[in-house]
């Protein structure tokens, strides 16, 4: 399967293929406009996924297409920026590094998401990496990613009559994405064999195009493996200990590998989180049998590689038995060797239940730099891993997450970016004296635009409501729980992350009373809107979901909450878009950095949050809220203070108009949280910060270690 033509397509738009076959479309204007041209209903009808719809398209539209000037010009415009875009000529980096042409970068994540028509991503790790990838393209930097091809990707979620999640896991077809086999220099399909468990696990390449930017996908559902080798690369997170050590041998041994017969050498080696970590394992093990001594190949190793850790608590560190790691790599060794021991003692860590193989603990031992992702992360993690620290010589450093802008920007609110802030505003908006230009758009336009967003997200919930009443005849209270019953004119609060109990997605019901009170406020009412999946075995997440969604047919709160099922990178843009405040209440210091906040700050949705994560940089004191309870502690306290912020900040801020109907006190947040947020807290502020502080100190270092060898010889 690869990208040339699987029907024939007129010869003057023949390139149409190879546009639907790099997803750095679904993040440029011009290229989703040739799609959107191209068959709208058609486009609507498959998701916005243009490999579906060349399969579809009748040749009676395309050979008008191929005749149409106006559809020619924009198409003849997509193809040409795509060719600059892979060339990678007038981006940042070779400007930043003009004598780096020849290096390559490793960035290895377990999930990568960057459009809903490649499910490989189950939540904020997978949206991080994906934003990553994109902005590592339009700066040039040259990433080669790697993950997994899963073949179910994440489930699927509907709720039951009774409010309960149900899970669904169905194969996606890989003729409807833009997957193609990847291909060694030899022009053979990659395919690499890792020892697990005494088996050969054969592991296919598949290659996603991201414009500058090549993501290479592991998949074992072949059909040389046994059954559990099949199911290792079937879906995200697998709760079973056993499966999820073999899928990370496979990640990081495998992927190793597979970069190498590919016919890559990368500089740099950037473990994103510790699902990656045996990458440090193998390339050890190959300097080690090459001659090196241990000592030698771990200072070579650590010389190349850095890691990025997402996770604030204890239990969201991977570790295992040593003994089961012991038994899945036997046969991996081959002759056993004194040293096999000493290697897998880098992955020993005492967390408080007792010295296990930790996947954080290796990657850390293993790489010479080391970040957490927000300031706040910075002082949980290294209290939780101090005594691992001196191998990074302590310096941990901190470089918040971002978000990548070109794809969480509405479209309306780009055009009116365009009009103020000037044509060429998104290759500058990591520049903050950019963003002071945003105070000279009028505030009736961009309270105009707002509120079209709005309308567009709750036009959107019906119509998804509309949707589970077709699949599945769904009920009426069903259709009344998902959000049919909104007022496009309420206050609109959005809750839309992974369901779990630090999360606290049930804080703003402490006091249902007095919540009720704000809902039904004649003449200024409330509506609140969840969406997130939990993960199958987390019961608590759950039962607090089931609580939420039966509280949407509460006759006490008027038919003002609503859950919308099967949150997705779709769904979260209509939500980021389209509310008036997004809601983020998480329990201190649990939440590492969190993004959301930040696609919908970018947009002109007022944040309200802890002080946690990259709120705790953020937040100004006029561009949102803070929920801070002070010298009080407690989930009824920071409720308190969420309802006070509510009623004597947000709600009267909203309400209050002037003569011509506009919330003057609204706007003047709205223009600052997205003047303050969009230049410090995007991807591509994130990305050169990588580069600066982590990837160049590690080029810098290869380039002199390889010079002195040089001068001996």
């Amino acid at each position: 399967m690869n990208s040339v033509n699987r029907r024939p397509l007129p010869s003057r738009i023949e390139r149409l293929s190879e546009l639907a076959f790099d997803l750095w479309w679904s993040w440029n204007t011009v290229a989703r406009e040739v799609f959107r041209r191209l068959d709208y209903p058609l486009w609507r009808l498959t998701s916005h996924n243009p490999v579906k719809m060349l399969d579809l398209v009748s040749d009676e539209r395309l050979e008008e297409a191929a005749k149409d000037r106006a559809f020619l010009g924009i198409y003849d415009s997509a193809i040409e920026k795509l060719v600059g875009v892979r060339s990678g000529k007038g981006t940042w980096w070779p400007q930043r590094c003009p004598g780096l042409a020849d290096i390559s970068i490793a960035y290895f994540s377990a999930e990568f998401a960057v459009h809903q028509s490649v499910p490989l991503y189950a939540g904020g790790l997978g949206v991080l990496a994906g934003d990553y990838c994109k902005e590592a393209s339009d700066l040039g930097v040259p990433l080669i990613a790697v993950g997994f091809r899963y073949s179910s990707g994440y489930f699927q979620q509907t709720i039951s009559t009774e409010g309960w999640q149900v899970e669904a896991y169905n194969r996606f077809a890989i003729g409807e994405t833009p997957l193609e086999r990847a291909r060694t220099p030899a022009g053979q399909p990659c395919t690499v064999v890792v020892q697990v468990a005494g088996e050969g696990i054969h592991v296919w390449v598949w290659l996603v195009r991201m414009g500058r930017v090549q993501l290479y996908l592991l998949d074992t559902d072949v059909e040389e493996n046994p059954r559990w080798g099949r199911d290792l690369s079937a879906t995200l997170y697998v709760g079973e200990r056993e499966a999820r050590l073999r899928q990370e041998i496979i990640l990081g041994i495998g992927g190793v590998r597979a970069l190498q017969v590919l016919g890559h050498n990368p500089a740099v080696w950037h473990l994103n989180e510790g699902h990656a970590a045996f990458v440090v394992i193998e390339r050890i093990r190959q300097l080690v049998e090459s001659g090196q001594s241990l000592e030698a190949a771990l200072q070579t190793i650590r010389s190349t590689t850095i890691f990025t850790t997402h996770t604030p608590v204890p239990a969201g560190h991977d570790t295992f038995f040593i003994d089961k790691v012991k038994s899945q790599l036997s046969s991996y060794w081959g002759t056993p060797k004194e040293w096999h021991e000493a290697l897998l003692e880098l992955g020993l860590h005492d967390d408080g239940n007792g010295n296990l193989f930790n996947m954080t603990a290796l990657a850390l031992r293993g790489s010479g730099a080391a970040n957490a992702v927000s300031q706040a992360h910075r002082e949980v993690t290294r209290h939780m891993f101090a005594p691992i620290l001196p191998v990074t010589n302590g310096n941990l450093q901190a470089i918040t997450n971002g978000v990548h802008i070109p794809t969480w920007i509405a479209p309306a609110i780009d055009t009116l970016l365009e009009r103020y802030l000037g044509a060429d505003w998104k290759e500058r908006h990591d520049d903050p004296d950019l963003w002071e230009q945003v105070f000279a758009i009028p505030d009736e336009e961009l309270w105009q635009v707002r509120q079209s967003l709005k309308a567009y997200l709750l036009a959107f919930i019906r119509e998804h409501a509309r949707q589970r009443w077709t699949e599945r005849q769904a009920s009426a209270a069903q259709l009344a729980f998902g959000g049919t019953l909104l007022d496009p004119s309420a206050l609109t609060i959005g809750f839309g992350r992974r369901f779990t109990e630090y999360k606290r997605p049930e804080l703003i019901f402490q006091d249902e009373a007095r919540l009720a009170r704000l809902l039904n406020a004649p003449g200024r009412p409330l509506q609140l809107i969840f969406a997130g999946k939990a993960h199958p075995d987390d019961g608590d997440g759950k039962r607090s979901l089931q609580r939420i969604y039966r509280r949407a047919g509460d006759p006490r709160f008027a038919g003002r909450i609503a859950f919308v099922d099967d949150y997705d990178l779709h769904v979260a843009h209509f939500f980021v878009q389209g509310c008036d405040v997004w809601l983020n209440n998480p329990r201190k210091p649990l939440e590492a950095c969190g993004t959301s906040g930040m696609k919908a700050s970018i947009n002109g949705v007022l944040h309200m949050s802890v002080a946690d994560g990259w709120w705790a940089e953020g937040y100004t004191g006029i561009n949102g809220w803070l929920i801070d309870p002070r010298e009080r502690s407690g989930d009824w306290a920071e409720a308190e203070s969420l309802y006070r912020v509510l009623e004597e900040q947000a709600v009267p801020a909203f309400y209050e108009r002037d003569g011509s109907g506009i919330p003057q006190r609204w706007m003047a947040m709205v223009k600052q949280t997205m003047r303050t947020v969009a230049p410090q807290f995007s991807a591509r502020r994130m990305v050169k910060q990588y580069v600066e502080q982590m990837y160049l100190p590690k080029v810098g270092g290869v380039r002199a270690a390889s010079a002195v060898t040089q001068e001996g010889n």
